[in-house]
């Protein structure tokens, strides 16, 4: 862990994976709703492999720090979620941002279900190379303002978080974003919860994330 600083002097931790090879980009990865899990390192370490460096900011220690919640208690995880203000973890998010941008290259944001809708209320208010938003929730709140960066979003047709409508209305809010559904539930991409993992949804939506990347990141 490495500890940041946000904007407004909350300072908050940081995992920070070293790419492996040459460096070539950084990419930040924002939680689901249960902490720096050990299931998103195993991500980080993913895209290190791929010559990102990777850094997973600790967004609920503005409650506790260090607080990694279970995956069976996801109603506590939400709880948390709810009672942070977007202005605040857009800083804290932002803080990882420029972690990355201070060893040079592009930087991307990359998250999934709290963290995925996130990473599309980056696109519209960070400079950021590039966002990716794997099952996004509470889409309705970054919809607000025009995208400043390319948006690749992945999301499940039988996910309630994301009804069709939502997504639709997505599509007309970002028409120059590139989306994804696959046939699937939330946290798809989740290989740690074995009742919601889809393998092959999960796999080609990472290759489709690995392309996007090295295209807007790192120039491929």
């Amino acid at each position: 862990m490495k500890e940041v600083t946000a904007a407004d002097g909350h300072v908050l931790d940081c995992w920070i994976e070293p790419a492996q090879g040459e460096r070539r980009s950084g990419l930040v990865i924002l939680q689901e709703i249960f902490g720096v899990t050990e299931q998103l390192k195993g991500v980080a370490r993913r895209y290190a492999k791929l010559g990102h460096e990777v850094a997973i900011p600790a967004l609920f220690d503005r409650v506790e720090r260090g607080l990694v919640i279970p995956f069976d208690e996801g109603a506590r995880g939400r709880e948390i979620m709810l009672s942070l203000g977007l202005e605040d973890t857009m800083r804290d998010i932002a803080a990882a941002v420029e972690t990355l941008a201070e060893a040079g290259g592009k930087v991307g944001v990359m998250g999934f279900c709290w963290g995925g809708g996130l990473a599309i209320g980056a696109a519209g208010r960070l400079e950021t190379g590039a966002a990716v938003s794997f099952y996004g929730t509470r889409l309705e709140r970054y919809l607000d303002r025009p995208l400043r960066a390319p948006l690749l979003c992945h999301f499940g047709t039988r996910d309630d978080h994301t009804p069709p409508e939502m997504i639709e209305a997505l599509r007309r809010h970002a028409p120059e974003a590139e989306i994804h559904l696959y046939e699937a539930g939330h946290a798809f991409a989740n290989d740690a919860r074995p009742a919601a993992h889809v393998p092959e949804a999960a796999e080609l939506a990472h290759r489709r994330t690995e392309a996007f990347l090295a295209r807007h990141l790192q120039g491929e």
